[in-house]
């Protein structure tokens, strides 16, 4: 019995999650700002414009095809957000750290952006009582800049709403010593050092490049950069090796890009636990790793 009931939502699922990943590979940016001005014009809000838009260009008859509604009913109500452009230049890090258009050998530095009604991922997949993975994807009325580090011309680490919003959690737990597993642009280092009850912040990253773009032009504009310490390394034979002597109260992992690379480093770090048993453990969109196991 359970079976036949749960195997209708998982294929409601995949449907979505292969939708919506064809969507944001190749054209996360379809929907425009006429487009949404033209549906507005009729009585509605943005948000609702943009749903409809969105639906269609994923190919879903909502309003012909009665499985099609059902699906944006679901879903789309839980998945989609109109964000703040404000609320998020807000954060500390934005409002703070200057980032330059720089390169150091394969890694570069630089600004990125959405553009109004462009969809992007902006938090954790949400999982319902009954089992639905829905995922949250954002969208901004306006331009929003952001900072990125390419590798190799490749977007590896940005400062999106999704990067701000999934790390909250890690940020408000870290507490004492914190180790870092992958660097980025420094955001969880920056926001964790700014804490009181933050001793020391311990970054572990192999990339030479980006360890010296963040020294040169990051580290030197945090406000608590005394307490950042950078080690190039392998992550895993840092925890292997080295971890369990650093007595670290706090270990954030990051090295991934998204859930498609990160799912066999994930369960490969947590096979290191052991070796801190005093260290509290998290790792970054973990909620949505879970979904896949």
């Amino acid at each position: 019995m359970e079976s036949n009931t749960t195997e209708p939502i998982q294929e409601d699922n995949y449907q979505v999650l292969a939708l919506l990943s064809q969507y944001l590979n190749n054209k996360p940016d379809y929907i425009s700002k006429e487009d949404i001005d033209e549906i507005t014009g009729l009585g509605v809000s943005a948000e609702y414009a943009f749903g409809v838009l969105f639906a269609g260009a994923l190919g879903l008859d909502i309003v012909d095809n009665a499985e099609d509604t059902e699906l944006y009913n679901q879903y789309f109500s839980k998945m989609l957000h109109r964000l703040d452009v404000q609320e998020y230049y807000a954060n500390p890090y934005l409002r703070n750290i200057t980032i330059p258009a720089v390169t150091i050998g394969s890694s570069e530095l630089k600004y990125e952006q959405y553009k109004p009604y462009e969809a992007f991922v902006c938090n954790d997949i949400m999982t319902t009582p009954e089992g639905r993975l829905i995922p949250q994807i954002g969208f901004f009325e306006t331009e929003f800049r952001f900072p990125a580090v390419l590798e190799n011309n490749r977007i590896w680490m940005t400062i999106t709403p999704n990067e701000i919003e999934t790390m909250k959690e890690a940020v408000a737990g870290a507490a004492g010593n914190v180790l870092t597993y992958g660097l980025g642009m420094g955001y969880y280092a920056y926001m964790v050092s700014e804490k009181e009850d933050v001793q020391s912040v311990t970054i572990v990253d192999s990339n030479g490049d980006v360890i010296r773009l963040f020294s040169q032009y990051i580290l030197p504009q945090f406000g608590n950069a005394h307490k950042v310490k950078v080690i190039q390394a392998d992550a895993f034979e840092y925890a292997q090796q080295q971890m369990s002597q650093g007595q670290y109260d706090f270990v954030f992992t990051d090295l991934w890009h998204d859930v498609s690379d990160g799912l066999d480093m994930y369960l490969r770090m947590k096979t290191y636990e052991s070796l801190s048993p005093a260290s509290r453990f998290m790792y970054w969109i973990e909620q949505s790793i879970m979904c896949y196991l």
